[in-house]
């Protein structure tokens, strides 16, 4: 947001009300603003970009979304809610994923996050014929249907391992205390919870 448009908005929150184009009267919308962005805003402040008085204004209930790796049980809900968009938007039906494209979706690390999951499927929509969707139609080529079962053990255990090391270093360091761990994580104190059960490590809170 160019620095001129964030006085406009700062100005705004501060007064409440603004002025239409070509009008000589203010008015006083009755709005919540709800704000979001990929970029490290406190780090935009640090070098100029972003108005520091806007931020703190802006940052009043701050939200944090963790990446979809971090979500692995939302990744089959996605995927599965894209296709339907999309076989609407194509006028096709019965379209599924094969088991192990389901496999490949949830063991891939999806560093675009929901965007790139998004336009796999869509890729994936668009090329398919049959109505059961592949790794290949998912451009997740690496992922072949001979060898995708040890492929996905072996990636799983290495990704279990690193998991359970990186838990047990955030409680450690926090004296066992969840919500600080999480924080130290980057990840909310619900998933810190759903991971521990999932690796079996609630014991080391109990």
């Amino acid at each position: 947001m160019p620095l001129a448009l964030q006085v406009k908005l700062l100005r705004f929150i501060q007064e409440g009300t603004i002025e239409r184009v070509g009008g000589t009267q203010s008015v006083k919308p009755d709005v919540r603003i709800i704000a979001a962005t990929n970029v490290e805003l406190e780090n935009a402040v640090k070098e100029g970009q972003f108005r520091e008085d806007l931020y703190y204004r802006l940052n009043v209930v701050p939200l944090i979304t963790p990446p979809l790796r971090e979500r692995q049980e939302d990744i089959l809900f996605l995927a599965h809610h894209f296709i339907r968009e999309e076989a609407w938007r194509l006028k096709r039906s019965k379209v599924t994923l094969s088991q192990v494209a389901a496999s490949a979706l949830t063991v891939y690390s999806w560093p675009g996050n929901v965007r790139e999951l998004q336009n796999a499927v869509r890729r994936a929509m668009t090329i398919n014929t049959d109505g059961i969707i592949k790794p290949s139609d998912l451009g997740l080529t690496e992922f072949q249907e001979c060898d995708i079962g040890q492929k996905i053990f072996t990636i799983r255990e290495a990704r279990y391992d690193a998991e359970r090391q990186a838990i047990q270093r955030a409680l450690a360091a926090t004296g066992n205390n969840i919500t600080q761990a999480a924080k130290l994580l980057g990840i909310t104190r619900p998933t810190l919870h759903d991971l521990l059960k999932k690796l079996g490590m609630e014991k080391l809170i109990a």
